[in-house]
């Protein structure tokens, strides 16, 4: 089973003085920056996600704005594959699939941003697709919702969706939890 680490929309505009900051971002990042060099010191494909937003009225990942540029934390390096995308999931009108099936990706450790958006939407798209996936929990990063007049905290957005995705769409475990793993 060939694993590869899916960082989906880990760009500018979610950290400190971007247009959408989310919670958790600076540490979510450091940690993803640990990953991709686990991964690459083990010659395993790092495969990046852009968002590129080209919806009227979107207020953030512009195209040709700072924000829309992957974050320093996680830069791409040389070779590795980054696909840009329109939506919520890494899969529509991308690349990504065939890519994986090419290369013989069956499984995907996925870290990145918003947890309860991309991340989410991300997740259960590869398990329809049939790759199994591990979410590293502790390498994303989402905000805080407001429904009905109340606000959900970032940290409750977080674990709910989470815990959601744990068990039949992925299996939920921290960093270094993923990186004891058989990859």
């Amino acid at each position: 089973m060939k694993t590869a680490l899916l960082v989906i929309d880990v760009q500018n505009d979610y950290f400190p003085g971007g247009r959408m900051e989310l919670h958790g971002s600076v540490e979510a990042g450091e940690k993803i920056g640990d990953l991709m060099r686990i991964f690459r010191k083990r010659s395993l494909p790092v495969v990046h996600v852009q968002h590129v937003s080209v919806r009227p009225g979107a207020a953030f990942f512009l195209p040709g704005t700072s924000g829309v540029e992957f974050h320093d934390s996680v830069k791409p390096l040389a070779g590795e594959k980054i696909f840009v995308k329109n939506y919520p999931n890494s899969f529509r009108d991308t690349g990504l699939d065939a890519y994986l099936k090419e290369n013989g990706v069956s499984r995907l450790v996925v870290a990145g941003m918003m947890t309860h958006l991309c991340v989410d939407t991300t997740v259960r798209a590869a398990f329809d697709l049939g790759y199994g996936c591990i979410v590293a929990g502790d390498c994303c990063a989402t905000r805080a919702l407001k429904i009905n007049g109340a606000e959900v905290t970032a940290g409750n957005v977080q674990n709910s969706f989470l815990a959601a995705l744990n068990g039949i769409f992925a299996k939920v475990m921290t960093k270094d939890e993923a990186m004891q793993l058989n990859l």
